[in-house]
């Protein structure tokens, strides 16, 4: 599957965009105020966003839950039938750009869009092409008991399991190692 740098930085955005979500009740909130989502804007270099709002940041903390349905569902549809939704309410307007040093690429917001609707829109379609590609599992959440950290499967055979494999698999490693010399111990 051929994924293109436009595409890449759309998936790494709502990748990062759901893990800002607090997993439970004792977890904080990624995005607490417009200045943490003004640094989200700034960390994934998104273009043609005007002053952020309140109102910005209540419409991307909706949208993030939408997206983060998308990589909990169970099959093709299900990811499908939300990715419409959203893009359909952003209001994708397609367009060839060549801005800040990049070569021509697709954005899909309509001029002008709030933050929403142009993560809405160029997420959407990122996350689209893994749907129409037939490669929806690869949008997964890390399987680590304590960790539910949203991840791109971009390993070649579709194995990785894990959001960061020097944190959540290595410490898995570790303690079944650990209870595997318990065990021969014991």
């Amino acid at each position: 599957m051929l994924i293109t740098h436009d595409t890449r930085c759309a998936l790494d955005a709502v990748v990062d965009l759901v893990n800002t979500a607090p997993e439970d009740e004792t977890t904080p909130e990624g995005l607490p105020d417009v200045a943490a989502l003004s640094e989200f804007v700034r960390s994934h270099d998104i273009s043609d966003v005007g002053v952020l709002s309140e109102f910005d940041l209540s419409a991307v903390r909706k949208i993030r839950g939408r997206f983060a349905t998308v990589f909990a569902a169970q099959d093709a549809r299900s990811a499908a039938t939300v990715i419409n939704e959203l893009v359909a309410a952003a209001g994708t307007t397609p367009r060839l750009t060549d801005h800040d040093g990049y070569d021509w690429h697709v954005h899909y917001f309509a001029p002008g869009a709030s933050i929403a609707d142009h993560l809405a829109a160029d997420c959407g379609m990122a996350l689209a092409f893994f749907v129409v590609a037939g490669e929806q599992e690869r949008l997964r959440r890390c399987e680590a008991p304590d960790c539910r950290r949203a991840f791109v499967d971009l390993s070649r055979n579709r194995s990785r399991r894990y959001c960061d494999s020097r944190t959540c698999g290595n410490r898995l490693h570790v303690a079944a190692y650990r209870a595997r010399r318990k065990e021969a111990a014991g």
